[in-house]
C-alpha cells in the first residue's frame, strides 16, 4: 500500500477496493521462527526450555533481532501497544475518554482465555466506580478488534452445532503485549500458552472457537476445510482429578477426529484411549497438523 491508502484500516480498504484485493492476517512470530530468529545471534536450547523463554518474551519481530534484556523488549512491546492505541484507535476514532479505553483493555488483558461478556466488564468497571455503558464496551472490542490487538474467538456448541454470541473469548495478537502493559506475572502463563496455542492454529488455516459441552468446555475446536481438531490446553496436570477433568471432555465427544492434550510439564505415555498428549513445544513444531 502507498499513499493516503496506507492509513486505512482492513474495513476501510474492503469499501474501496471490493472484489479487487486479498487480505493476509501478518501474525507475529511463531514459535519455530522465534527460534529461527534466536539462532542468528545466540544459541538456542532445549525446544521445552525455550518455550519458557517464548512465553517471557514473545513474538514481536523487531525485539528479537539482536539479544534484548527482558526490560528492553517489553519497553519496545509498549511503544508499539502505545503507537497503535493512540493513532488506530484513539485519534482515528476520536476517542475523547481514553482512560475509560485503557481500563477496558486492561480487563481484557488480564482475563485472556477466560469467557465473558461486555456486561461483564461493565459490572467490573462500577464495581470500581466507573461508569460505562455496555454499547460502547462493545465499541471499544470491536475498536481493538480492527487494530488487531485482539483476536474474538466465539464458543461453538458441540451438541447443537452452532455458534454462540454470548461469552466469547479474546486473545492477543501476541501474549507479551500483557506482560508489557500490566507488567510480567507467573501465575498468569497458563493463559499465555492458551494464547499461543490459539496463534499457532489461526497460523495454520484453522478457523478457532471454543467447543461447549453439556459438561463443561473444550479449550479450541479448529476447523480447516474437511479436517477439525480438538484441542485442550493445561501448563500442568498436578493431580488425577485435573486428568480426569482434561481427557474426559474430549472422550465425552463421539467422531474420530484427532483428539489433543498439551501440557507444558513432564509425563509418561503420550496416547490417552486415543487421545494424543503432547508436549506444547512439540506440538508448535509439528508438522503433522
Amino acid at each position: 500500500m502507498a499513499g493516503s491508502n496506507s492509513c486505512m484500516m482492513s474495513s476501510e480498504i474492503s469499501t474501496y477496493l471490493t472484489g479487487r484485493y486479498i487480505a493476509f492476517r501478518i501474525f507475529t512470530l511463531s514459535f519455530s521462527e522465534y527460534l529461527m530468529f534466536k539462532g542468528k545471534y545466540d544459541t538456542v536450547g532445549n525446544p521445552r526450555d525455550e518455550l519458557a523463554e517464548y512465553v517471557r518474551l514473545g513474538g514481536f519481530p523487531a525485539t528479537h533481532l539482536q539479544k534484548y534484556s527482558q526490560d528492553e523488549i517489553y519497553t519496545i512491546v509498549r511503544d508499539i501497544y502505545n503507537s497503535t492505541i493512540f493513532s488506530d484507535i484513539v485519534k482515528r476514532n476520536q476517542v475523547r475518554k481514553i482512560d475509560q479505553l485503557e481500563r477496558v483493555v486492561k480487563y481484557t488483558f488480564q482475563n485472556v482465555g477466560n469467557t465473558f461478556s461486555a456486561k461483564s466488564i461493565s459490572d467490573y468497571l462500577k464495581s470500581e466506580h466507573r461508569t460505562l455503558d455496555n454499547e460502547t464496551v462493545y465499541s471499544y472490542l470491536e475498536k481493538l478488534e480492527k487494530a488487531y490487538l485482539l483476536h474474538r474467538c466465539s464458543r461453538y456448541d458441540l451438541q447443537g452445532r452452532e455458534i454462540l454470541k454470548t461469552q466469547e473469548k479474546f486473545y492477543l495478537a501476541d501474549h507479551v503485549l500483557r506482560y508489557s502493559v500490566l507488567g510480567y506475572n507467573a501465575d498468569s502463563v497458563a493463559a499465555s500458552l492458551e494464547n499461543i496455542v490459539y496463534l499457532e492454529l489461526c497460523r495454520r488455516g484453522y478457523t478457532v472457537h471454543i467447543g461447549k459441552t453439556n459438561d463443561g468446555e473444550i479449550d479450541f475446536v479448529a476447523v480447516r476445510q474437511n479436517e477439525k481438531l480438538y484441542v485442550q490446553v493445561t501448563q500442568e496436570i498436578g493431580s488425577e482429578k485435573t486428568e480426569k477433568r482434561e481427557y474426559n471432555r474430549l472422550l465425552d465427544i463421539h467422531d474420530n477426529y484427532p483428539k489433543y492434550v498439551l501440557r507444558a510439564d513432564e509425563f509418561a505415555g503420550g496416547n490417552y484411549e486415543g487421545i494424543k498428549t503432547m508436549h506444547i513445544a512439540d506440538f508448535l513444531l509439528s508438522s503433522e497438523y
